[in-house]
């Protein structure tokens, strides 16, 4: 299949504000808490939670809710992580200024005996800066979100999350420790080290980050030189937050590239990938792409065709070695907007019009989808479609189109202090860092 145009700049806004409606609805305005996907009973996610902190400015300048309404879900959200218990019960609702992976809608409390999370609370610390950036009238509310802002992101012990090792951990439980697992090769990290790196409290040491560089991997795929990373989200995730373009650490100046370029180039290896399309999945070509850590259909085995294939459920896709099973992910295409639009407005149209990935769903873009596997009996769509939407999905989604069109959140966080100077101390330098900004040094901010 292919598609014979372009998706629109009013698709663009329609596909925006039909997402953003999640975190509008999907939401306990008790606490600011986002549910994690649209099943029966299922917990919020943290990082959900955070891309809301970081979507509503976005939901004011465009119209979809008014400052008033996103000053008072934000003070919500900030004042129940703040007061919420910390510490190493296990039905606490974190520890050491980091929370736990998912956490019950009403009580804010651990669920699913899950893992207190390095990286999703970066991202839920990221979207509390973004409200502090964001809300800067010298009214109380909004000097209250600066304040809390501050005193969250200060909380989180970094040093303690490395457990005396040079990396820092994937997280710890209260009943085993900490996880064996480290962050490590190039991913979704690259903004936790930023984080950690600023911390007004308990900073990382340079030596975290300078061993986090140390196991990159610089690979050539289809043509392109970039560091490797299989799923596409680990090539977006930070830069919802961070404008890379023309800044660069110590490896990527050794590369003569950004961080920004590295992920236009992890984005045409994707639809390179599925132009090549190894493994003779249906439908992949030029504007059919997008392999990712996503739900699919399985796990189960069929005969397709004469051919038995594998499917999987939730797994971390990656090209080009895989997993790959036919699944593919829309809002990881569009997360990669900003970076190559002239392959990604094409996908986006083929995405609407063609797989009509839109019809009949409140939010948007559905979780992935599988033009290999028939789904079930009768389905409209004549292959598998994910049932579900996802809080982490939707935001990338709302966030990069809004970096797409005014390169806002980009601003804002340019002028955020933790993220200018933990940009510094990783050692990156050039482009936008060596305009004026916030002063290193500067005091927190006070109610």
């Amino acid at each position: 299949m292919k598609a014979g145009r372009r998706a629109t700049e009013s698709e663009l806004e329609t596909l925006q504000r039909e997402t953003f409606d999640y975190f509008l609805n999907e939401v306990n305005p008790a606490n600011g808490l986002i549910l994690d996907k649209t099943a029966e009973a299922w917990p919020a996610s943290i990082a959900a939670t955070g891309l809301a902190l970081a979507c509503y400015p976005v939901g004011v300048e465009r119209g979809f809710m008014t400052r008033e309404q996103a000053v008072e879900r934000t003070l919500s959200t900030l004042r129940f992580f703040w007061k919420s218990p910390q510490g190493p019960e296990p039905d606490a609702t974190g520890h050491h200024g980091f929370y736990y992976h998912f956490l019950d809608m009403q009580t804010g409390r651990r669920a699913w005996d899950c893992e207190l999370s390095t990286v999703d609370s970066a991202f839920l610390l990221a979207g509390a800066l973004t409200a502090g950036a964001y809300f800067d009238a010298d009214l109380p509310d909004e000097r209250e979100i600066r304040t809390l802002a501050d005193r969250l992101y200060a909380r989180a012990d970094w040093v303690w999350a490395q457990n005396g090792g040079a990396t820092v951990t994937h997280g710890w439980r209260p009943e085993s420790g900490f996880i064996a697992y480290r962050w490590e090769g190039y991913d979704e990290a690259l903004l936790l080290y930023i984080l950690g790196l600023a911390s007004p409290t308990h900073p990382l040491p340079r030596a975290s980050y300078d061993a986090w560089l140390s196991t990159y991997r610089w690979e050539r795929c289809y043509g392109y030189d970039y560091v490797y990373a299989g799923s596409l989200f680990t090539h977006q995730l930070s830069h919802v937050w961070i404008d890379f373009r023309g800044i660069q650490d110590a490896f990527m100046r050794d590369k003569g590239i950004d961080y920004f370029e590295n992920s236009r180039r992890a984005t045409y290896v994707q639809q390179r990938y599925a132009i090549n399309n190894p493994r003779r999945f249906a439908s992949y070509g030029e504007h059919c792409w997008g392999i990712t850590a996503s739900e699919g259909p399985g796990p189960e085995t069929l005969k397709l065709d004469g051919v038995e294939r594998t499917f999987f459920d939730y797994v971390g896709r990656g090209v080009p070695y895989g997993p790959d099973d036919g699944t593919l992910a829309p809002w990881a295409v569009v997360a990669s907007l900003p970076f190559a639009p002239e392959i990604v407005l094409p996908a986006i149209d083929f995405c609407i019009h063609q797989a009509k990935l839109k019809e009949s769903n409140a939010y948007g873009f559905k979780a992935s989808f599988n033009p290999t596997h028939p789904g079930e009996p009768g389905n409209p769509f004549g292959w598998w479609v994910s049932p579900w939407h996802f809080g982490l999905n939707e935001g990338p989604i709302v966030l990069m189109i809004e970096n797409h069109a005014s390169g806002m959140v980009w601003r804002l966080m340019r002028g955020c202090r933790p993220i200018r100077d933990g940009l510094q101390r990783a050692g990156f330098t050039g482009g936008w860092l060596a305009e004026p900004g916030v002063v290193p040094g500067d005091p927190p901010r006070e109610m």
